[in-house]
C-alpha cells in the first residue's frame, strides 16, 4: 500500500504540472476550510484529492520520503487494508484540524496530514526503533520517540507563528494527523487495540 500510495501521488503530480493547468486543478481539487464549512455535502471529495496533490518537487519528495521510511513499518503491523483507511482517515483528521483552526479560503493540498498520523502510528507502535540521523555532520541513531517527538515540538512551535503569518505550511494539519495517528493505530491493528 506505501508502494501504492507513493505511485498515486506521483502520478498526480505529473498530471498537474506536465499535462494539465496546475493552478486550475489545485483550485479545484485542493481543500478549501471555507469552502468546505459552507458546502460540506457539496466539498467532502477535496478532503481527499488534496491528499494526493502537491505544489512542487521538494514538497512531494519530502512527503514520499517519510512515507517510504516509516509508512511501510506501520503497514506491515496493521495490514495493508487497515493501513489505507488508518493513513485516509488521518488526512481527514489533519484537514478538518487546520480547516477549524485556520478556516481560510485557500487550498490546502500535500500528503503531509496523512504521513503525519503514520508518524504518529509509528512512534507508538516502535517507540525504541532508531531512526539514522546527522547530528553536527555525523550520523547517529536517534530512539524514535525522540526523532519524532522532536518533530511534533517543531509543528507545534510553528503552529503558533502560523496565526500571524496566515497561509502557508499547514502546521495544524501536522498536529492534527499525528495526534490522530497516535490515538487510533491500535485500534486498527488486527485482532483490536493491543497494550505494549
Amino acid at each position: 500500500m506505501v508502494t501504492l500510495l507513493i505511485l498515486l501521488n506521483t502520478l498526480a503530480f505529473v498530471y498537474t504540472f506536465f499535462l494539465g493547468d496546475p493552478e486550475r486543478i489545485i483550485a479545484r481539487y485542493g481543500f478549501v476550510p471555507a469552502h468546505f464549512f459552507a458546502s460540506p455535502f457539496t466539498q467532502w471529495p477535496t478532503i481527499f484529492t488534496s491528499m494526493f496533490l502537491h505544489g512542487n518537487l521538494a514538497h512531494i519528495l519530502g512527503n514520499m520520503w517519510f512515507l517510504w521510511v516509516f509508512g511501510d513499518n506501520v503497514e506491515g503491523r496493521l495490514g495493508s487494508g487497515r493501513f489505507a483507511l488508518f493513513y485516509l482517515l488521518g488526512g481527514v483528521a489533519a484537514a478538518l484540524t487546520q480547516g477549524l483552526l485556520m478556516n481560510g479560503d485557500y487550498p490546502m493540498i500535500g500528503a503531509s496530514g496523512a504521513i503525519s498520523a503514520v508518524l504518529g502510528g509509528y512512534v507508538l507502535l516502535f517507540p525504541q526503533a532508531r531512526i539514522m540521523t546527522f547530528l553536527f555532520f555525523i550520523l547517529i541513531g536517534v530512539p524514535a520517540w525522540a526523532y519524532l517527538g522532536y518533530w511534533a515540538l517543531l509543528q507545534f512551535y510553528n503552529s503558533l507563528g502560523s496565526f500571524a503569518a496566515g497561509a502557508g505550511v499547514a502546521f495544524f494539519a501536522h498536529l492534527g494527523g499525528f495526534i490522530a495517528g497516535l490515538l487510533s493505530v491500535r485500534s486498527f491493528q488486527p485482532g483490536g487495540p493491543r497494550h505494549y
